[in-house]
């Protein structure tokens, strides 16, 4: 489902909820990604686990992200309502300094477990040999 038309309700919701700078760090993460669990955005933002689930609420509460459980984690993602609104809004704010060291250290972060999930393939071969 797309936004066609913007509520002057939902709009201000949007608008509040993009007025702080941890929630549009957050949702640039999720822009980027597609859809990532708490802890991950906790490490990546270096955010306390209050001040990241805090700035959730309030980004679910708007109507701008959903989420997912798949057993005990909860996955989170940028709703599709939204999505053409905020991808206007990323145009402009994309080359932000914060913005992009956000995408590296996820970058960073997503490469190691590649490599640690390589290491550990590696390891159970050479054991069971």
């Amino acid at each position: 489902m797309k936004l066609k038309n913007l509520s002057l309700s939902y709009s201000t919701r949007i608008f509040k909820a993009l007025s702080e700078e941890p929630r549009v760090r957050i949702l640039n993460l999720l822009q980027y990604h597609g859809e990532m669990c708490i802890s991950d955005i906790e490490q990546i933002l270096d955010f306390t686990q209050t001040k990241t689930s805090r700035h959730m609420s309030y980004l679910k509460n708007a109507g701008i992200v959903g989420f997912r459980k798949s057993d005990q984690w909860i996955f989170y993602y940028i709703q599709d309502e939204v999505q053409s609104l905020l991808n206007q809004i990323w145009s402009y704010v994309e080359k932000d300094h914060l913005l992009t060291k956000d995408i590296q250290i996820f970058e960073v972060m997503y490469s190691n477990r590649e490599l640690t999930a390589y290491k550990q393939k590696q390891s159970t071969r050479e054991f069971s040999s």
